[in-house]
C-alpha cells in the first residue's frame, strides 16, 4: 500500500470512528495474559465445580479431561492466529464483524461476550460461597452463618452482590493494577494447590475418614457416620461416573459437560488490543496454550491424588448427595451438609484449625484471582461495539486516569444482579438454565471459527500481510485446516446440548425455559443493532462502512 493510500484509508477511518484512538493502552505482558488464561480455565473453582456436578455420567473423567484438553488446542491456534492478525480490543466482535459481515459479528458477539455472561454471575458466586464463605466461616466457629451461605437462596444473593462490588473494583482500577492482583493471587493460589496436593499424598483412606467423622459435625453440624451415610444417599442419586473408564463413547458423551470447565483458554482474546506483543502468534498460541497444558496435568494429578486418599467412589457419592439435594430431586439434607469441596476433605486431615484455615485462604486465591473475568473480558466487546457506533457514544468513554471503560462495566453489572435474584429464587425455573451460558458462547465461538477458516479467502490482502500467511499444512493455511477441527468439535458439542439425545445436559429442546431465554437474548442484540444502524443512518453515518475498516488503536 502506498503512503498516499495509506493516508487516505487512516482519514477514512477517523471519519468513521467515534474517535481517533480507543485510549486503551497496552498494559498486559504476555505472562500477564497467561495468567488470565490459566485462571479462565479454573481447575479450582470451574474444574471442581463441573467435576461435581457430573456423577451420573458414565464415562470416565480423566479420559474426557485429556480428550477435551487436545482437541482444544485447536481453538488456541486459531485465536492465536486471529489475535496476530487483529490484536484489537473486542476479539470475536472485531473478527466476526470483519470478516463475516457487521450482524453476524454484533449479534453473535454481543449475545455470547454480554447478555449471557449475566447468567455466570449466580454461577460466580456459588463457588465464592461454596470455596470460600461456607468452609471458612465453619472454621471459625459460625456455623449457622456457613450453612446460611451455603444452603439459602438470600444467602446466594447476597454471595451475588459482594462478588460484583469486589468485581467492579478489580476492573475499575485498571489493567496495570488488576495484573498485579492476579499475579499475588496466581502465587498464592498455587500455594495452596500444592499444600492440598501433600495432605492428598502425604494421608491416607482411614485418616480421612476419621477426620470427616470427626471435622463434619465440629464445623457443620453433620451428625452420624457421615461416611457410611453419605455412601448410601449418593448411590440412592444414582451416582456412578468412574475416574477412568467406559466406553469411549461414554467418554465423548461426558466432554459436552467437562468443556464447562475448560473451553476458555482464549477467554483474554477480547483484551489483546491491551497486551504488548500481540501481533507474535508463536507467544499467544503458548501463552494460552501452556494455561491449558498446565491445568490438565494439575487436574490429572487431582484425580490421582482424591483416589488416592478420598477414593473416587466416595467423592462421586458425595457429589451425587449434595447435587441431588441442590437440584430438587429430594428435601433431605445430605450427611455432609456442605459441598464436598475436594480441598476441605483434604484439611479434615488436620485437627488444627489455623492450618485449615491457612490452606483454604489460599485456596480462594483461585476464585479472587479468577472472578474479575465474569466482566473484564465482556467490557471490551461493549466497549468495542460502542466505537463503531452500534452503542450509545458514552458507553465507549475511558476514564482518563485507568483507562478503564466504566460505563461498559455498569452494563454488566446492573443486568447481572437481575438476572441473580431470579437465579437464587429460580424464578422462571432460571436454575435449569446453567450450561445455556457455555452454549451461546461455543455459538459464538463458531462463528469465530468459520471467519478464521475464510480469512485466507475472503481477506486475502489483510492474511497475506500478516504474521500467520507462512504458516500452513500441505499448502492450507494452518489456521483454517485448525479452523475446520475445531468447528467439527463445536459442531458436536452442540449437537449433543441441543438435540441431547441422551438427556445428559438439559439446556437443549425439551427445555423451554432454555430455549426461550437464549432466543430472546439473539433478538435482542438483533434489535439493538438494527435500531442503531438505522439511527446512524439519519445522522449520516453508514455503519457498513465501518465494517470494511480495522478498529484504529
Amino acid at each position: 500500500m502506498s503512503a498516499k493510500a495509506r493516508s487516505s484509508s487512516s482519514k477514512r477511518s477517523t471519519a468513521l470512528f467515534l474517535r481517533k484512538a480507543t485510549g486503551l493502552v497496552r498494559a498486559w505482558s504476555v505472562f500477564d495474559a497467561f495468567i488470565y488464561a490459566f485462571f479462565s480455565i479454573n481447575l479450582v473453582t470451574l474444574g471442581l465445580y463441573s467435576f461435581s456436578q457430573m456423577y451420573y455420567f458414565e464415562g470416565g473423567m480423566l479420559p474426557a479431561l485429556l480428550i477435551s484438553g487436545l482437541l482444544i488446542m485447536f481453538e488456541i491456534v486459531v485465536y492465536a492466529a486471529l489475535i496476530a492478525v487483529m490484536p484489537r480490543a473486542g476479539g470475536d466482535y472485531v473478527w466476526q464483524s470483519r470478516i463475516l459481515g457487521g450482524g453476524i459479528g454484533f449479534v453473535l458477539g454481543v449475545t455470547g461476550w454480554w447478555f449471557i455472561l449475566w447468567l455466570w454471575v449466580p454461577l460466580y458466586s456459588d463457588m465464592l460461597r461454596q470455596l470460600f464463605f461456607t468452609p471458612l466461616l465453619g472454621i471459625l466457629g459460625a456455623t449457622d452463618a456457613a450453612l446460611w451461605f451455603s444452603n439459602t437462596s438470600l444467602g446466594h444473593f447476597v454471595a451475588s452482590v459482594i462478588m460484583c462490588a469486589i468485581v467492579v473494583f478489580y476492573i475499575a482500577i485498571g489493567m496495570k493494577w488488576y495484573s498485579r492482583i492476579q499475579k499475588y493471587c496466581f502465587y498464592i493460589a498455587i500455594a495452596g494447590m500444592l499444600a492440598v496436593f501433600a495432605f492428598l499424598l502425604f494421608g491416607n483412606h482411614a485418616l480421612f475418614q476419621d477426620g470427616l467423622q470427626q471435622q463434619a459435625p465440629a464445623l457443620f453440624g453433620a451428625s452420624g457416620d457421615v461416611y457410611e451415610a453419605t455412601t448410601a444417599v449418593g448411590q440412592e442419586a444414582g451416582a456412578i461416573n468412574p475416574m477412568w473408564g467406559g466406553t469411549l463413547g461414554l467418554v465423548m458423551l461426558a466432554i459436552p459437560y467437562m468443556v464447562f470447565f475448560n473451553l476458555w483458554p482464549n477467554w483474554g482474546a477480547t483484551l489483546y488490543g491491551e497486551v504488548r506483543g500481540a501481533t507474535d502468534f508463536k507467544r499467544n498460541f503458548w501463552g494460552m496454550g501452556w494455561a491449558l497444558i498446565a491445568t490438565t496435568v494439575l487436574g490429572t494429578v487431582f484425580f490421582l491424588l482424591i483416589n488416592k486418599t478420598i477414593t473416587w467412589d466416595w467423592y462421586m457419592n458425595a457429589n451425587g448427595a449434595w447435587w441431588n439435594y441442590r437440584w430438587g430431586y429430594t428435601e433431605a439434607t445430605p450427611p455432609l451438609p456442605v459441598w464436598p469441596y475436594p480441598a476441605l476433605l483434604a484439611v479434615f486431615m488436620t485437627p488444627s484449625r489455623i492450618i485449615q484455615f491457612i490452606v483454604l485462604l489460599a485456596m480462594s486465591a483461585w476464585w479472587f484471582g479468577w472472578s474479575g473475568t465474569v466482566f473484564l473480558s465482556s467490557t471490551r466487546v461493549i466497549f468495542a461495539a460502542a466505537f463503531d457506533r452500534l452503542l450509545p457514544e458514552k458507553v465507549a468513554e475511558v476514564e482518563p486516569r485507568t483507562r478503564t471503560p466504566i460505563y461498559a462495566l455498569l452494563l454488566m453489572v446492573l443486568p447481572a444482579l437481575v438476572v441473580a435474584a431470579l437465579f437464587a429464587w429460580n424464578v422462571f425455573n432460571f436454575q435449569t438454565l446453567t450450561l445455556c451460558s457455555t452454549l451461546v458462547i461455543a455459538v459464538m465461538y463458531l462463528g469465530t471459527t468459520i471467519a478464521a477458516i475464510l480469512l485466507p479467502y475472503i481477506k486475502k490482502d489483510l492474511y497475506n500481510a500478516s504474521p500467520i500467511a507462512k504458516y500452513k499444512i500441505a499448502g492450507i493455511p494452518l489456521i483454517t485446516v485448525a479452523g475446520v477441527i475445531f468447528a467439527a468439535f463445536l459442531l458436536f458439542l452442540l449437537y449433543q446440548w441441543l438435540i441431547d439425545p441422551n438427556a445428559l445436559y438439559g439446556i437443549g429442546l425439551s427445555n423451554t425455559s432454555s430455549v426461550i431465554y437464549m432466543l430472546s437474548m439473539y433478538l435482542l442484540a438483533l434489535a439493538i443493532y438494527l435500531g442503531f444502524k438505522a439511527y446512524r443512518k439519519r445522522q449520516g453515518i453508514n455503519i457498513d462502512k465501518i465494517y470494511e475498516e480495522i478498529p484504529v488503536e
